[in-house]
């Protein structure tokens, strides 16, 4: 008796199934990640490109140095917000600018004193102070 015998071949594995389920997996959490800025980033701040506002009426100037210390129209003033508030209102009208004049290294929280003390004086219109960058300078 003879038995043949068959040669078995090595099983096939077919890898395109595999392929669909991990680009599937792929476009699911590309869809679902969020994305967020990391806080190790180097920020520069103050600096802007723009054309100089007309000059207004009545401007009230509050400069926030670097150390947290506040002046308004150049005249120093205490370092917190109910200082900052008795400034403010004895300057304040319905048409005054608060203009924030902050160093770029003052922390947040000092430029967060003044704003606070806008808002409770009522000054409505508040902007920031910055500088040229030197491609924009005039020459």
């Amino acid at each position: 008796m003879r038995f043949n015998q068959r040669r078995q071949d090595d099983p096939d594995i077919n890898l395109i199934p595999f392929i669909d389920v991990l680009l599937v997996v792929v476009i699911f959490l590309m869809l679902s990640t969020t994305f967020s800025k990391p806080s190790e980033l180097s920020v520069r701040l103050p600096s802007a490109d723009g054309q100089t506002p007309p000059k207004r009426p009545k401007e009230l100037v509050l400069s926030v140095t670097a150390t947290g210390q506040y002046a308004l129209n150049n005249k120093p003033v205490g370092d917190d917000v109910p200082s900052l508030v008795t400034a403010l209102s004895a300057l304040a009208s319905p048409e005054a600018v608060l203009i924030i004049s902050a160093d770029g290294r003052a922390s947040h929280q000092s430029v967060i004193h003044v704003m606070e003390a806008a808002r409770q004086v009522g000054l409505s219109q508040v902007t920031f102070a910055t500088q040229a960058t030197a491609k924009t300078a005039p020459h």
